[in-house]
Parts: structure tokens; sequence; C-alpha cells
């Protein structure tokens, strides 16, 4: 019998990155628990969910995605290319209407603005892009847990095989529910 190819998705997986996964119920048990891994000098950690929360925002300290300057930068692009478009068929056909002169700023705001958006979204989607597939090169590939979508908190953090054990002890203490290694 022939074995199947793998499929493609698995092709480009990152290997599995080695670590803890600890699961937390409440919210203040997680900001306490993502507090004593700083404090234990562990910076790089991933923190699950399932809604937004400006504590553990606040609690990681981690700079602002760096997406947003893909979005001014398309978006200034796509209004520039918007001017130059418009004032480039203005001229190559000039039509004189009302006695107005054929670069007249006015009428153009609407293509500049309309193109801004159209590149800001589009520059905003490849800076997602770019960034998720450099994070996923560098993390590899972490352990999740499906309730974190629904009603749980969740925290992995890398670790090898020689401080496994004291990354479980913390997040015990910390109070985690549900403490595995991956």
């Amino acid at each position: 019998m022939m074995a199947l190819p793998k499929p493609l998705h698995d092709l480009f997986r990152p290997p599995p990155t080695p670590g803890v996964l600890a699961v937390f119920s409440h919210l203040d048990t997680t900001l306490a628990a993502i507090k004593r891994l700083r404090a234990a000098g562990h910076t790089d950690f991933t923190v699950y969910s399932p809604i937004p929360r400006h504590e553990i925002e606040d609690a990681l300290g981690q700079p602002v995605s760096p997406v947003r300057a893909f979005t001014l930068v398309g978006g200034i692009a796509g209004c520039a290319i918007g001017a130059w478009i418009t004032l480039w068929m203005s001229a190559d056909w000039p039509i004189v209407v009302g006695g107005k002169p054929v670069g007249s700023i006015p009428p153009y705001v609407v293509i500049m603005f309309e193109m801004t958006i159209l590149f800001g979204a589009l520059s905003t989607i490849l800076g997602i892009l770019f960034n998720s597939l450099f994070a996923a090169r560098r993390l590899g590939t972490i352990l999740y847990d499906p309730r974190f979508t629904n009603d749980r908190f969740g925290i992995f953090v890398p670790a090898g095989s020689d401080k496994v054990a004291k990354v479980e002890s913390l997040l015990r203490e910390a109070g985690a529910e549900e403490v595995r290694r991956g």
C-alpha cells in the first residue's frame, strides 16, 4: 500500500516548542502568574484570553504591534498615488469645465481618500500576514487548549527540560487549575 503524502500545512509547520501550559479560571490568578513569571525572569511567554483584557496587556508590558506602521505607509502611498493618477489624467486629457483650472484639487479629494483607504487596508492585511508568518517561524508550534476561546485563561511558557519543573511549580503556586508539559 502506498503512503499518503503529508498535508501541505504540515510541511511548513515549525517544530513544536517545548514548554509548560497552564490553565486559569480567573483573570486575577492569570495576572498574578504573569507578574510572578516576569519577576522570575521569564519574558517570552504567550497568554491566551477568551476576551481582550487591558489588564493583561498592561501586565505583559509588550510594545505596540508594528502593523500600524504598515497601515500608515500604505495610506500615505495611496493618497500620493491617488493624487498622482488624477493629476496625470487631467494633464493627459485636459477638459476645461466651467472655467476651472485643469489641475484643480477639490474634485480629486474623493479619489485620493478612496485610494488612501484601499492602500491602507491592503497594507494592513500584508502587515498582519508578514508579522504572523515571522512570529510563527520564531515561536514554533505551541500548546493550545480550546477552552481558551470559551471561559478560561492560559499561559504557555517555553522552557527547556532543565527549567520545566521550576516553571510548573511557579504556575501552580500562582493558582493554575491545570498545568501540563508540552
